[in-house]
């Protein structure tokens, strides 16, 4: 299938050919139809399969259809989407932008982090797509900068995110600005059951669209998971990444100091590192993601803000540190290797209090994540060891060995 036989006009496919994307992905494939037919959608797809252009496509070709008035007249706001982090909201205006090359569409991204009266000065000159995260778009409301009245597409990106408790206060009263009839698709890897029924008292009449079971993990991604104490995980990841000779790996903390903790511990082991979190500047945020995506650093520690809207091509390693809190993020978190059909290796180095959080996503992917150990890494004493079985799908203790492709066990 391509592209064109979805029902895209010749502008955007041309601008979809200059980025050399001549074939839709599954959730494309099924989404933008139901999009240019009006229809509310929840979609879970896994990351890195294609979900932003699955509905910016069928969003840019509904505008393009439907001209703002023109003359003295400001262009309205007509479709909005919001997003949890300013790393996401920026990656999606940056895709918007390839695929809009070609249309005469104002499009604009706001969140916080920086001045907001260039952001109200753009907003004056009219806007037709405005891509948002919550906090920001609400300051822009209460000083009459913004006027939703006139929304047709609402877009909740990351939506089991925007539906959390964490902001489902400031979606509620972005929703009471929107008139009372627009077309809503909510899009994201994972939809707890919660946030699923929530999800569904937002929409009218949704279409669900499945692209792969949900809450799983891309297949282009090896798990492993490493037991080892918690003394020596600072210890462990130098000696991964020395060993190997990894250039480019994206570690997930739990915490902004610990974050922070290890980038400078790192540092001083001579490996390029920077910290990224909420509580650096926007400037500082860009400036890291930028330095890894460029090569000047080697690696990315991150909190959560990371786990969402990260694309880096071809990616090869994900650790996480820490295991996250909520099962769902683990998830994100790895999704940010193995993106568009590239392979990927994601690793979690666990300790002993963490076995708990490891058996609920362990329950969440419905199946064991391989162990390996690196010789002279043994896991605190308190950890009782897996036995070791032979199978698919069993959990199988390994050791395993560095080479420049990445990890390989040394007893398959």
């Amino acid at each position: 299938m391509s592209f064109d036989s979805l029902g895209l006009n010749a502008e955007i496919l041309r601008g979809l050919a200059e980025k050399g994307y001549l074939s839709p992905t599954p959730v494309q494939q099924k989404a933008i139809p139901y999009v240019l037919q009006g229809r509310d959608i929840m979609a879970s797809a896994q990351t890195g399969t294609g979900k932003t252009a699955a509905f910016t496509l069928p969003i840019l070709q509904l505008l393009n259809q439907r001209p703002a008035p023109s003359g003295k007249h400001r262009r309205p706001i007509r479709a909005l989407i919001l997003t949890p982090t300013r790393e996401l909201a920026a990656q999606i205006g940056e895709n918007i932008n390839e695929y809009s090359a070609y249309l005469a569409l104002r499009t604009l991204v706001v969140f916080g982090g920086v001045s907001i009266n260039p952001q109200m000065m753009q907003l004056r000159g009219g806007v037709e797509l405005l891509v948002a995260t919550p906090g920001r778009l609400l300051d822009l409301s209460q000083q009459r900068a913004v006027d939703l009245s006139r929304v047709e597409i609402l877009v909740l990106d990351e939506a089991d995110r925007m539906l959390d408790m964490g902001f489902i206060h400031d979606i509620r009263r972005v929703m009471k600005l929107l008139p009372v009839k627009h077309q809503s698709l909510m899009f994201s890897a994972t939809f707890s059951d919660a946030i699923k029924r929530l999800a569904n008292s937002l929409l009218n009449n949704p279409a669900s669209i499945e692209v792969a079971l949900r809450n799983t993990a891309s297949e282009q991604i090896n798990q492993f998971v490493h037991m080892v104490d918690k003394k020596r995980k600072r210890e462990l990841l130098s000696d991964m990444i020395d060993r190997n000779n990894w250039q480019q790996v994206l570690v997930f903390t739990r915490t902004k100091y610990g974050a922070n903790h290890l980038s400078e511990h790192l540092n001083k082991e001579n490996i390029t590192a920077a910290a990224i979190h909420g509580n650096k500047s926007q400037g500082a945020r860009t400036r890291a993601l930028s330095d890894f995506k460029q090569g000047s650093i080697r690696v990315l520690v991150a909190t959560d803000i990371a786990s969402r809207g990260l694309d880096i091509d071809l990616l090869p390693h994900v650790v996480n540190y820490e295991l996250p809190q909520l099962a769902e993020d683990y998830v994100h978190r790895i999704g940010r290797t193995g993106r568009a059909m590239a392979t990927g290796e994601a690793m979690s180095l666990v300790c002993v209090d963490e076995l708990g959080l490891l058996r609920d996503i362990e329950r969440l992917l419905k199946k064991p994540i391989l162990r390996i150990s690196l010789p002279g890494y043994d896991p605190d004493p308190r950890i009782k060891p897996e036995p070791i079985q032979q199978g698919r799908g069993s959990h199988r203790s390994v050791n395993y060995a560095f080479n420049s492709s990445g990890i390989r066990s040394s007893n398959r």
